[in-house]
């Protein structure tokens, strides 16, 4: 493994209040150095004067679709788009096919990460099949080498099963990834239920649908004094939940998602299915909640709820999958609608989407420049305007939330292990 020395960048990490004008000098895959003006013998130096340097981003929720689903997306595939958006530690949900219930499932996708530019951390299923019956084998899922326990993409289906699953977890120290919907109010909805669903003849999702679930998990998590993280946060309502319960000593923790603070419902008269996910764009109202929620601290991650499909599965706006792409754009939108305009300043993003995700699934050697940790490093340009063109992601699909968008903010190198993995 080839040493590398990162020159004059300005390096932000919050794990340890850092912010200055540093080199980091890398070793074995792990940083070895991190100073000013430091004097090592490289042959491969990264000039980055005028670059932020800032642990890798670690993206909590992340829909790779292998095995099953290879026509979206595959792990290698997903790897190269992580790359491209500074993110070097993926956590990928089970929701593939077969469900990443079993060991012999985990063991499988393992094998085939082991070739991937980044970390991918493997999500196993709470529940065998994702069919909402039985709890899987969470031990043998553990020593398989999962990182937490998740249903996404549907609800746990008894609030029996989701206590069981959080005292199983607790006991192993992995957290519960919720999503939260009570289906029975979902039911067959696309978009948000509004005048604009109305409008366009199309079933809505109302916000009580996340709010219910929210609120069930919530309880759950007092009542067994077990930590819970809430997948991605959409409501206004959820958020009021989340920070009563967090005022109140329950252990919860949530994540939200770049399209949820940008965009809200009215992209929905476009009738372009690449603006549909699950939960939906929701009102103004909602989405200034988000940012609130961000800006006081409710809100503790970003991910990006990456999920690819294929052109033909978004071809129909009203039939269409739910589901869009974000790791090559997730810390560049931060960037432009958060940091730019002063929601949160550069420190608290990088902690958002890096050190608070490494917390909460307990990994000690990632979200952090300390030395000796893992060397995986994110640089990029604060300043560089970019639009993007969806023919030049990264990833076999190209059902992205913010095409045509100018962003402000790129990623220029993206360090994984010691290794460069990508460079603009």
């Amino acid at each position: 493994m080839v040493d590398l020395l990162i020159k004059n960048a300005r390096v932000i990490d919050p794990s340890q209040q850092l912010d200055k004008k540093c080199d980091i000098f890398i070793s074995d895959g792990k940083i070895k150095d991190i100073a000013p003006s430091l004097s090592y013998n490289c042959d491969n130096i990264i000039e980055a004067d005028g670059l932020v340097a800032a642990p890798g981003l670690i993206d909590l929720h992340v829909h790779l679709r292998e095995p099953g689903f290879t026509h979206k997306e595959d792990i290698i595939s997903g790897s190269n788009a992580a790359a491209a958006g500074g993110v070097t530690t993926v956590v990928a949900m089970p929701n593939t096919k077969p469900v990443a219930d079993c060991p012999e499932i985990i063991e499988q996708i393992n094998d085939i990460a082991s070739k991937a530019k980044v970390n991918v951390k493997q999500v196993g299923a709470i529940t065998v099949g994702q069919a909402g019956e039985r709890l899987t084998d969470f031990e043998a899922l553990k020593k398989a080498g999962v990182v937490a326990f998740s249903d996404d993409g549907v609800p746990v289906a008894t609030a029996k099963l989701m206590h069981d699953a959080l005292i199983k977890a607790d006991e192993l120290n992995l957290p519960i990834l919720a999503h939260c919907e009570e289906k029975t109010l979902s039911g067959k909805g696309k978009i948000n239920l509004s005048d604009i669903s109305e409008k366009l003849g199309i079933d809505g999702i109302p916000n009580a649908a996340e709010d219910v679930g929210t609120a069930r998990e919530i309880c759950l998590a007092d009542d067994t004094d077990t930590r819970v993280h809430i997948c991605h946060v959409s409501t206004r309502q959820s958020i009021a939940m989340i920070k009563s319960a967090k005022n109140n000593g329950v252990k919860v923790t949530c994540e939200t998602c770049p399209h949820y603070f940008v965009f809200n419902e009215e992209k929905m008269l476009l009738q372009d299915a690449d603006y549909r996910m699950n939960p939906p764009l929701r009102s103004e109202k909602d989405r200034l909640a988000v940012i609130e929620g961000i800006k006081d601290g409710t809100i503790d991650v970003i991910a990006t709820d990456h999920a690819p499909h294929s052109q033909e599965e978004k071809a129909d706006f009203k039939n269409a999958m739910n589901g869009v792409v974000g790791m090559e754009t997730s810390l560049s939108a931060s960037i432009t609608y958060l940091v730019k305009n002063n929601i949160i300043d550069l420190n608290r993003l990088i902690y958002m989407m890096s050190c608070k995700p490494a917390e909460i699934l307990g990994l000690k050697n990632i979200g952090t420049l300390k030395k000796d940790a893992n060397a995986d490093i994110v640089l990029f340009d604060l300043n560089e305007k970019w639009t993007v063109d969806t023919d030049k992601l990264h990833g076999k699909s190209k059902n992205a939330v913010f095409k045509g968008v100018e962003l402000t903010g790129k990623v220029k190198y993206t360090v994984c292990n010691g290794n460069i993995v990508y460079k603009d």
